[in-house]
């Protein structure tokens, strides 16, 4: 056997033990993140590289009204030895779509999750949340810590 069809064997032999929502159109959506499951899968590179996700259709519960809150998700990595599995994703941040949790609580959990699963290098989750009442409310969360950088730069007078 060639190295070309061992390493796609290896390959399907870890789609099949380590990601079991991939290929699968009957996936049931998890009721709550806790129940969800970010999916793993081995860093193809050893080099430095950023990894980009976004989503324009998130939604959680107010914590006090339980309106929805409607926002648009960017999460930005460099991966260490691990990336995470865009299905499981997906699945995962369809979960809060009954979480009741403040804005910035939301973005915070989504982070640390992220960095549970898949120890990057580097990870950002910007959290876009619509207008309510009028006013637009966009949380960064930064792995690792540190001072985080301004979400929105002032116009200077």
């Amino acid at each position: 056997m060639n190295l070309r069809l061992a390493l796609l064997d290896g390959v399907k032999k870890t789609k099949k033990a380590s990601l079991p929502l991939l290929g699968r159109s009957e996936a049931k959506l998890p009721s709550s993140p806790s129940e969800a499951r970010l999916e793993t899968f081995p860093s193809p590179a050893k080099r430095s590289y950023q990894i980009r996700f976004e989503t324009a259709d998130f939604t959680s519960l107010c914590p006090v009204t339980g309106q929805m809150d409607f926002a648009q998700i960017v999460i930005e990595y460099v991966p260490a030895a691990l990336c995470v599995e865009s299905k499981s994703l997906k699945f995962y941040l369809a979960s809060f779509r009954n979480e009741r949790a403040f804005n910035e609580a939301i973005t915070n959990r989504i982070l640390d999750d992220f960095v549970a699963a898949c120890s990057p290098r580097h990870a950002v989750v910007i959290a876009e949340f619509s207008p309510r009442g009028g006013i637009g409310l966009t949380v960064r969360a930064e792995y690792p810590g540190g001072d985080p950088q301004p979400v929105l730069k002032r116009n200077s007078r």
